[in-house]
């Protein structure tokens, strides 16, 4: 398969390229299969910070970016779309891809290597082992996107042994993808540090992701329900689970009767460690969060609690 974003000749794109005049600074390294990432891993010195990515970067990427500076002596950001943790009928052929504006982005924020593998390259042949997430990842997402956690944790394993990083650094806005990664490495005696970053919002408040280019204005407005769904549950955190479905849920059927509709996947408060759905007595960590569809584009947002 022909990676969409090789230039003629295969050459790689100049990441300078767009820069003003005296503001450009040294491009990342390139690394395009797992031979030349360990080639360039090898003349990095210090600690490591991996930023996975399937490449389309924006805000929410470079505040990943940001807080694996504060991990690491060095970065080195993945850019994959994985074909693993893609159902039928989802995105794969159609998700974005740029790496000559993902490379400027990594080269604004100080990345030092960038891996931008192929298809053929992470799997060579078919990937008849892959990782099992358990009952933990195949509830909610799981449910709704059955093998999606099973594909990512199993990408997730594969460059952490061919980067071979210090720490990795991933996005509270993918809530239960975090807590996946993080008991897979407690589970599989990894030796990674997993690092959160809180989650990235538009001016707008919608939670940041390479899927909000699909939506159009209208759609947009009627999307800004599930951040203002969250915002009305989190205020409501003193009355205790109930009351924090309530009132998040109220925000939401309205925005179901809107025009565009809302359609809401689910609703739901989880213990953060288990991602299990928490009784009325519940105390402790918890995440609350929510998936829907606005027109042909799904949505995902979250906000940690603690009751």
């Amino acid at each position: 398969m022909t990676d969409p974003t090789d230039t003629p000749g295969g050459a790689a794109p100049d990441p300078a390229d767009g820069l003003p005049s005296g503001a450009r600074t040294p491009a990342p390294a390139l690394a395009r299969t797992p031979e030349e990432l360990a080639r360039m891993r090898a003349r990095l010195g210090g600690r490591v910070a991996l930023v996975p990515t399937m490449g389309s970067l924006h805000g929410g990427h470079r505040a990943l970016m940001a807080a694996a500076r504060e991990q690491a002596d060095a970065i080195i950001v993945s850019v994959f779309v994985n074909p693993l943790q893609f159902g039928p009928g989802e995105d794969y052929e159609h998700y974005p891809r740029d790496l000559g504006a993902d490379i400027r982005v990594c080269t604004e924020e100080g990345a030092d290597l960038v891996f931008a593998p192929s298809a053929e390259d992470m799997y060579p042949g078919e990937q008849i082992v892959r990782v099992d997430p358990g009952e933990m990842g195949r509830v909610l997402e799981g449910e709704f996107r059955p093998g999606f956690f099973s594909g990512v944790l199993t990408v997730v394993c594969k460059l952490f042994n061919l980067v071979r990083p210090d720490a990795a650094v991933f996005g509270q806005k993918d809530a239960q993808q975090l807590a996946l990664v993080r008991r897979m490495v407690r589970d599989l005696n990894l030796p990674v540090t997993i690092a959160a970053a809180p989650t990235m919002r538009d001016p707008d408040n919608l939670a940041s992701s390479s899927r909000n280019a699909y939506l159009g204005s209208e759609e947009r407005r009627s999307a800004l329900a599930l951040s203002k769904a969250l915002l009305s549950g989190a205020d409501a955190s003193l009355t205790g689970p109930v009351g924090i479905l309530s009132a998040a849920r109220a925000v939401l059927d309205e925005a179901v009767a809107g025009d565009p509709p809302v359609t809401v996947d689910y609703l739901t408060l989880v213990d953060a460690n288990t991602f299990a759905e928490v009784p009325s007595d519940f105390r402790g960590d918890a995440v609350l969060l929510v998936a829907a569809r606005v027109g042909g584009t799904r949505l995902i947002d979250n906000v940690p609690l603690t009751l």
